[in-house]
């Protein structure tokens, strides 16, 4: 074998060996991207039309900002105080669906500042927020831009409902300190809310719950008992 075809050789192995490694390289490797931003790698290569280059350099920026943020914790006082102001949230959703969304929304936005994440512009929230949420950041997106809109019709209605549903989950681990992990698996990682089911009853005729003497509070989006309530 000569020299030349060693060279080639060696060269070629190289090649194979840099395609092989490069997705977990670093912060902005495809794979470790991938896997850290789920859902928020696909928004962000679909925002640059398809350009997956671009979308890494976005997400690796994001990482570089908002990877470290000192967040502060609750207390339990407040957690409580937080999840007694969701149920409301909820229990609004019969008789005011938008008027709902706005406060989730606004809700949402207290929430977020009180842990110390950025609240001085919206942009620099939802980075922050893709960097270390990036499965439910999508519910603070829906919930602030449909905040105030009162629907028109059913179809509308639904969509309102959605957006509460989906804004649990980032509230649920707002409360709960929950953080993405990229060294667990995603089946692992929690899903929060345990809300994804719509059920469409009215308050006091959810199937499944006993009727009692006494008025019961509701949850105005399944339908189903809050805290406090018969």
């Amino acid at each position: 074998m000569t020299t030349v075809v060693i060279i080639i050789l060696a060269v070629v192995v190289l090649a194979l060996l840099a395609l092989v490694l490069a997705p977990s390289a670093g912060p902005a490797g495809t794979g470790r991207l991938q896997r850290r931003f789920g859902p928020e790698y696909d928004r962000a290569v679909a925002r640059h039309n398809g350009d997956a280059k671009a979308a890494r350099k976005e997400l690796a920026a994001r990482l570089k900002q908002h990877g470290r943020l000192d967040l502060r914790p609750l207390s339990a006082e407040d957690r409580e105080r937080y999840q007694t102001r969701w149920a409301r949230v909820q229990e609004k959703f019969v008789e005011s669906p938008g008027g709902a969304v706005a406060e989730a929304d606004h809700l949402l936005t207290q929430l977020i500042h009180d842990r110390g994440y950025p609240s001085h512009a919206y942009d620099d929230q939802v980075a922050a927020l893709s960097v270390h949420h990036p499965r439910h950041v999508e519910g603070y997106r829906t919930v602030h831009a449909l905040a105030g809109r009162e629907p028109a019709d059913g179809t509308v209605t639904e969509e309102l409902r959605a957006a509460i549903v989906q804004a649990r989950g980032l509230f649920n681990d707002l409360l709960s300190d929950r953080t993405v992990d990229e060294a667990q698996p995603q089946h692992q990682q929690h899903k929060g809310g345990r809300m994804a089911t719509l059920v469409r009853n009215r308050p006091g005729r959810t199937a499944g719950h006993q009727r009692t003497a006494g008025p019961a509070r509701h949850d105005g989006v399944t339908g189903t008992p809050t805290k406090g309530g018969a």
